[in-house]
């Protein structure tokens, strides 16, 4: 199994961003949980989004809500669009995927990914 990202950079706050994670070795039409999450330094990875790929549900953390978007893009490739940029969303994001099934609350527990990209940089000047 492997992730890859893509699609991160520097952008002005009130900009936008889209990571892209192309996923190898997974079927999506199986229960495939793909998350990004976000860490900086000093910091815990935090979960950001998520996309379930057998029911196509979503969570969004609240500090996102209203401006990421996670989406699948075709069958090993999901997106994360993120609008309306702060500075406070400047992480590394990784993308994430686990192959089990999980429950909705249990989508930003990391432990629960078995497979992780290496993460794309974000910056967002103010």
């Amino acid at each position: 199994v492997q992730l890859v990202e893509s699609g991160g950079g520097l952008v002005q706050a009130g900009g936008s961003l889209r990571l892209s994670c192309v996923v190898s070795g997974l079927n999506f039409e199986h229960y495939v949980y793909i998350t990004w999450f976000r860490q900086v330094p000093g910091k815990e990875r935090e979960g950001v989004s998520t996309f379930a790929s057998r029911t196509g549900r979503t969570r969004h953390a609240e500090s996102v809500k209203g401006r990421f978007t996670i989406s699948r893009y075709n069958e090993n490739t999901v997106y994360l669009s993120m609008n309306n940029l702060k500075p406070e969303d400047a992480a590394v994001y990784y993308c994430a995927a686990a192959d089990s099934s999980m429950s909705w609350n249990q989508f930003f527990e990391k432990e629960k990914y078995q497979y992780w990209g290496q993460g794309t940089q974000v910056t967002v000047s103010s």
